[in-house]
């Protein structure tokens, strides 16, 4: 596993996160290793969990070549000894907690009435239990520095609702909640709590997984930047570099918010009426608005 090279320049100063300590769950592949690399990058020491030691092992080579001072501690977000022996080691190998950005999901197509109960509890204890897990086990750290940033990384696919997402989707709405309510309870104290709800992104098992056996990775590119506004596929490094500005002085004053990263992918319809017949639909329905307003039978009088 080697770091990405971002597909642009980033505008924050390489130092921005210098001194701060980050801990990224499920940091060690996917959204979670771009996030975990975009904010040792930026001056912060980052601590990275995961259930697979190679995986880990992998990453924090990565990031030790690109000068980032990294660690990996192995783990399972569901249990939660774990996420209390993460920050205790990540205290007490880097000297303290900062950040923390909750990114180990689990996820996978299902109907509703195929899934299991056995799966939708997997996917909720990962994605919500472990978010309020780590989140609580975090907390003591932070206030103890006197403040610091919890993120969340969510999704979109409760913004309406999403096919063969009920699993993913009541997770992550409940997530969701969790933000504002951790927001509400831990400002007092410092601690800025927010999330990122990615979009439609690149390189991701999530976007993989749509392609099946018979599609490529850029046939699947193509068709769902076909339904983003902005009309692309969004990148790791976009969702990374949201992170380390709800990680920088930069968003002191912002809590309690989910930052959407999709270039408005969840608000696209299919058009009713295609762009180069707008005009032509408008002009008919005003002309025939305005004949009928000056026959004389109709005008009032008042």
């Amino acid at each position: 596993m080697s770091a990405s090279h971002p597909p642009g320049v980033s505008p924050f100063k390489s130092d921005i996160l210098k001194g701060q300590v980050a801990l990224v769950t499920g940091g060690g592949s996917g959204i979670g290793f771009e996030i975990s690399c975009q904010l040792g990058l930026h001056g912060a020491a980052v601590a990275i969990t995961g259930r697979r030691q190679p995986v880990l092992d992998s990453a924090v080579e990565a990031f030790c070549s690109e000068g980032i001072n990294a660690i990996g501690i192995q783990g399972d977000v569901r249990k939660n000894q774990d996420c209390e022996r993460w920050v205790e080691e990540t205290c007490a190998k880097l000297g303290g907690l900062d950040i923390l950005v909750n990114c180990a999901a689990g996820n996978f197509l299902a109907s509703a009435e195929e899934i299991s109960v056995n799966g939708f509890r997997t996917v909720m204890e990962i994605d919500t239990i472990g978010t309020f897990a780590m989140s609580r086990a975090a907390f003591p750290a932070m206030r103890q520095r006197g403040g610091g940033r919890v993120v969340n990384i969510s999704a979109t696919l409760h913004y309406g609702a999403t096919w063969w997402q009920a699993h993913a989707s009541a997770a992550k709405a409940a997530v969701d909640s969790l933000t504002r309510s951790l927001a509400l309870e831990w400002g007092a104290f410092g601690v800025c709590v927010n999330g990122i709800a990615p979009g439609p992104t690149g390189g991701t098992a999530g976007l993989s997984k749509l392609a099946g056996v018979d599609a490529s990775e850029d046939d699947v590119n193509a068709l769902v930047a076909s339904t983003v506004p902005l009309g692309k596929v969004g990148s790791k490094w976009d969702i990374a570099i949201a992170a380390v500005f709800l990680c920088s002085s930069a968003a002191r004053h912002l809590t309690g918010d989910t930052l959407v990263v999709d270039g408005a992918a969840w608000m696209w319809r299919e058009p009713a009426v295609p762009r180069k017949m707008v005009s032509k639909a408008s002009r008919g329905v005003e002309a025939k608005s305005r004949a009928l307003g000056v026959a004389p039978a109709q005008r009032s009088k008042l």
